[in-house]
């Protein structure tokens, strides 16, 4: 009986290998990719059965490459394995469309029950998590990134990550010209005043660790 294809996305390659050897008796290992941009290209190639995948990453952020991915494949199945505890980054992914949220203490016991689910399209939750997200489901909560579009939050994250806008202009096919129009409007938008409190905002959203 073939194997389900899993294609691994963490930036830290030893805890990649980790999951490669935790996932190995019941899952193919389809490709393993180290940031968010490097996964969009790599699930558009391999189609894998389920992705599990960090949410911070160089690049792009986890979620947002869901988001992008979504667009592509409406099927796609993504599982976040990751350290970040607060139910707020588990409601965001399960927005984007994840299909699994799991905390990487938690990967032995969990991570291998949570593709599983994914398989079936259902959707897990770390038990550690459930009660918390399951209980402000209903909460109508403002969050800060939905005022930003994908390209403002893409740049957000490549600014907080310390490229400049001559660097980010040439990975996104941009000007820089273009590329501080949007770093102006983000800080116009969020009320931020200076780079400094762009990088906190971005460290809040999960979109750098």
């Amino acid at each position: 009986m073939t194997k389900p294809r899993v294609l691994l996305a963490d930036d830290h390659r030893m805890v990649a290998e980790g999951l490669k050897s935790l996932l190995a008796e019941e899952f193919e290992l389809a490709g393993i990719v180290e940031d968010g941009r490097a996964l969009v290209t790599a699930a558009r190639d391999l189609n894998p059965d389920v992705i599990v995948a960090d949410i911070s990453m160089p690049h792009l952020n986890g979620i947002d490459a869901l988001v992008q991915l979504k667009q592509d494949n409406p099927q796609v199945r993504v599982v976040f394995l990751t350290m970040h505890r607060n139910p707020a980054y588990a409601r965001r992914a399960l927005q984007a469309g994840a299909l699994g949220f799991v905390l990487k203490h938690s990967a032995p016991a969990e991570l291998v029950l949570a593709v599983r689910a994914a398989l079936q399209g259902r959707t897990f939750i770390a038990p550690d998590l459930a009660a918390e997200v399951f209980r402000s489901a209903g909460k109508k909560e403002a969050d800060p990134a939905a005022a930003l579009t994908l390209r403002q939050r893409e740049i957000l994250q490549l600014l907080a990550q310390g490229h400049s806008a001559k660097h980010i202009a040439a990975a996104l096919s941009l000007s820089a010209r273009t590329v501080e129009d949007h770093k102006y409007r983000l800080m116009e938008t969020l009320g931020l005043e200076n780079s400094a409190e762009l990088i906190l905002f971005a460290m809040k959203l999960g979109l750098i660790p």
